[in-house]
């Protein structure tokens, strides 16, 4: 993927608010060094990933997956890939491979979130810098495909029942309090 270095930066530096701030000055140091950030073997300290919290039709459920390799609980989302024209390109990839949804209703960026992803035998620890986009599903049909074991949609105030961790709660956070604030719910950015 050929990313724009100089515009991504000015547009995290405009989406990330909040908690999620605290990641924006590592988000700008990757955006500084040499070599392809979004390619999936820039293991140092890591590379750009892209995922996607999406919202069940009528906005009272988050997609969830189980994922295959880390035996946790996830929104659907992963590396980048050539074929990728942008961030979101690949975040809707990621979920049309994961859960088959298509056709969703976009939010734009609404979170960052960096976390270790563990060694394997192919790969070391590295960091993954996710950027987060909102999207509203059409349908209500989802189904586990590539990479996951079950995929499912979770009422927002049944997460615990899942053992979800900060990572995927606090974006959900975010999410049911703009659903709860607005009328009309999720707004464009």
């Amino acid at each position: 993927m050929n990313l724009d270095r100089e515009a991504f930066r000015d547009q995290l530096s405009g989406v990330v608010t909040g908690t999620d701030r605290a990641y924006l000055a590592e988000f700008l140091a990757l955006l500084d060094l040499p070599g392809d950030v979004t390619a999936a073997d820039h293991f140092r300290p890591g590379h750009l990933t892209a995922s996607g919290f999406v919202v069940s039709p009528d906005q009272a459920a988050v997609a969830l997956v189980h994922h295959r390799k880390l035996h946790r609980w996830l929104q659907p989302g992963g590396h980048l890939e050539v074929v990728d024209v942008d961030l979101e390109a690949a975040a809707r990839r990621e979920i049309a491979e994961e859960i088959g949804l298509t056709g969703l209703i976009s939010f734009g960026i609404f979170d960052v979130d960096i976390h270790t992803f563990p060694a394997r035998s192919d790969t070391p620890e590295h960091l993954h810098f996710d950027i987060r986009f909102a999207f509203q599903s059409p349908k209500f049909e989802i189904r586990a495909l590539d990479g996951v074991t079950d995929a499912r949609w979770v009422a927002l105030d049944e997460l615990g029942e899942y053992e979800v961790d900060e990572s995927v709660l606090r974006p959900v956070g975010k999410l049911n309090g703009q659903l709860l604030s607005g009328s009309s719910g999720l707004s464009y950015e």
